[in-house]
């Protein structure tokens, strides 16, 4: 897989196109969660692009402390439902993790996981905090990297 790393002002609309058409096809209709996904900070974000074969395949946003979190955070995990066996979920998660340390010159990430992936995220260094709460319908936690 091939990974790009944008700002919102370098995505093409194609990109911007197909990563919004990636994010609806899991978290709205894959998981069947009417929620705004279109929420006013992509254009704050940092996007973490997988692709393979040329099609976007995988993605994140991330974003600088202070904007989402008090620490940086990478939200808006996703992988198609057709490659998620080739570990293109791994990648990005590295990837992502990679760009927020260059970027932002920072260690200190959080995110909010679906509670079933916890254990994917621990594989990436998180560790959760708090307790469990509903977001969107759906059970998250906090997870931090620190």
């Amino acid at each position: 897989m091939e990974i790009i790393v944008k700002t919102f002002d370098e995505l093409t609309i194609y990109e911007l196109h197909d990563t919004l058409q990636l994010r609806s096809e899991v978290f709205v209709v894959e998981q069947d969660c009417v929620y705004q996904d279109i929420d006013g900070k992509d254009s704050k974000a940092l996007h973490i692009i997988g692709r393979n074969n040329g099609k976007i395949v995988a993605y994140t946003r991330c974003f600088a402390p202070g904007i989402y979190f008090k620490e940086a955070a990478i939200g808006r995990v996703v992988v198609d439902k057709n490659q998620r066996a080739f570990g293109f979920g791994h990648d990005i998660m590295k990837a992502s993790i990679d760009a927020i340390e260059k970027r932002f010159r920072t260690k200190n990430i959080k995110l909010s996981a679906q509670t079933y992936l916890i254990k994917f995220y621990e594989s990436h260094g998180f560790k959760t905090t708090g307790s469990e709460y509903l977001e969107d319908g759906i059970p998250h936690v906090a997870m931090l990297i620190a």
